[in-house]
């Protein structure tokens, strides 16, 4: 699919009738953020089946519960100072 100059310019006008010139900044940097986050997941490893049979079951059990992006990061630094 060749989208040249023309139509190109036409998605973007469109898009700025449909948004406004106040949300297109922010549609762009989630867009941006998505697609970040989608490579980011296609390249991160599994983690091993090792690594997850090392873990404590009190670790696995926690693990189950949402967390927090505070608490994710301390565990996060923790398991790095281990390793």
């Amino acid at each position: 699919m060749n989208l040249g100059m023309t139509e190109l310019l036409l998605l973007a006008g469109v898009a700025l009738l449909f948004f406004g010139p106040s949300r297109l900044p922010g549609l762009g940097k989630s867009v941006g953020q998505a697609i970040r986050g989608f490579k980011k997941g296609i390249t991160e490893d599994a983690p091993d089946e090792e690594t997850e049979a090392q873990r404590k079951p009190t670790q696995l059990a926690h693990d189950s519960q949402p967390m927090s992006v505070e608490e994710r990061k301390k565990m996060e630094a923790e398991k790095n100072r281990q390793s």
